[in-house]
């Protein structure tokens, strides 16, 4: 599996591990004032190809350094930590469930970056004050298992109304809200869905249903869902799992040999849209190098080659995407979406809240 499907993404809420923890496990800020090196600091996930970055360093001078920190929370919870000292010059990761965090800790030196006008104005959520840059978009769903219904003459669920359907009683495994962003994208998903009066009810009726609740991606999907090529090997017996879009493309690339068709598929009508972005961090050792990075992240020839390598889509609008996601991924015509200072001010409280119902 891809690394962003390999990674059980955790703490998007709450955090599984303290600052004073996360603190001691980061590493200290580059103080060698290299000039001629440029530092990228991101999630585990981040990858680029090899030509790619080679062409990157060729373009500006500048040799790319990546450091990688666990998931999107731990890597946020750092640069955080490290404020003013930072280990790198961009943070890239940060996705929309996570953006006020990191805006309120003021962690950017606000940046318009060079192509920023062929992005979609809605994906621009911090406005014109250019403190984040949007580098891909992805949709959380729920994913299903096709021989599983195909063998039980079932129709695969669709939308969030069919989850809690009898005929899917104790089908689906999500993953827990506080421990993992998938998790909380779908608790969002929900709200989106249901409303601040309504979503409450939906989870109970959800649980109800004997949906199954694990820490992270990597047991959901892997251990438990029957659909997975891992899935098979474990005897995962949940047909249902809160994934990716981009899930079944994956199964493709890596089965051997291909199959004509996804061997799985998406409930498009559960999706809530998640978003990525970028930024300069301010303290940033090379202040420049910084900048040319960020110009490159939305160039067309890394947004090009970001689906195959991270499973997520562009967001310039001259992207071209491959293949395999056009033949074989899943397009959510209306996926959820709420406002970034929504999720500022009611992410903690909801997510208390889940917990309580549902754990």
């Amino acid at each position: 599996m891809n690394t962003r499907l390999r990674r059980a993404i955790g703490a998007a809420a709450l955090g599984t591990l303290t600052l004073g923890t996360l603190a001691a496990c980061g590493s200290s800020a580059d103080k060698s004032g290299d000039k001629k090196t440029v530092t990228l600091v991101s999630h585990e996930s981040f990858a680029v190809s090899k030509s790619v970055q080679r062409e990157f360093e060729k373009e500006t001078g500048y040799k790319l350094r990546i450091l990688t920190s666990g998931d999107a929370a731990v890597a946020v919870n750092k640069a955080v930590l490290t404020k003013g000292r930072p280990e790198g010059d961009v943070l890239f990761g940060v996705d929309n469930t996570l953006l006020s965090r990191a805006l309120d800790n003021d962690l950017f030196t606000p940046y318009a970056a060079k192509g920023l006008d062929r992005i979609p104005e809605q994906l621009r959520q911090d406005g014109d004050k250019h403190r984040v840059t949007p580098v891909d978009t992805g949709d959380i769903c729920v994913n299903y298992d096709k021989k599983y219904f195909a063998d039980h003459k079932l129709a695969p669920p669709r939308t969030f109304v069919d989850l809690v359907k009898p005929a899917y009683k104790n089908l689906l495994v999500t993953e827990n809200a506080t421990t993992s962003s998938p998790g909380l994208a779908f608790l969002l998903g929900t709200v989106a869905e249901y409303g601040e009066q309504g979503w409450q009810d939906y989870w109970k009726k959800l649980k109800a249903n004997g949906v199954e609740v694990v820490d992270g991606w990597e047991q959901a999907y892997n251990d438990r869902f029957s659909g997975s090529s891992a899935g098979k090997k474990a005897h995962g017996d949940r047909p249902l799992v809160v994934s990716y879009a981009s899930s079944p493309p994956v199964e493709v690339l890596f089965a051997k040999p291909q199959p004509k068709e996804a061997p799985t598929g998406v409930a498009t009508g559960t999706c809530f849209r998640q978003i990525e972005f970028a930024g300069l961090l301010k303290g940033a050792p090379n202040e420049a190098g910084g900048k040319a990075l960020l110009d490159f992240l939305i160039s067309k020839r890394f947004q090009e080659d970001m689906p195959l390598k991270m499973f997520v889509k562009p967001v310039v609008e001259d992207a071209a995407l491959p293949e395999l996601f056009t033949r074989f991924g899943a397009t959510a015509d209306h996926p959820g979406t709420l406002p970034p200072d929504t999720i500022a001010k009611n992410r903690d409280p909801w997510v208390k809240t889940w917990s309580s119902l549902v754990l």
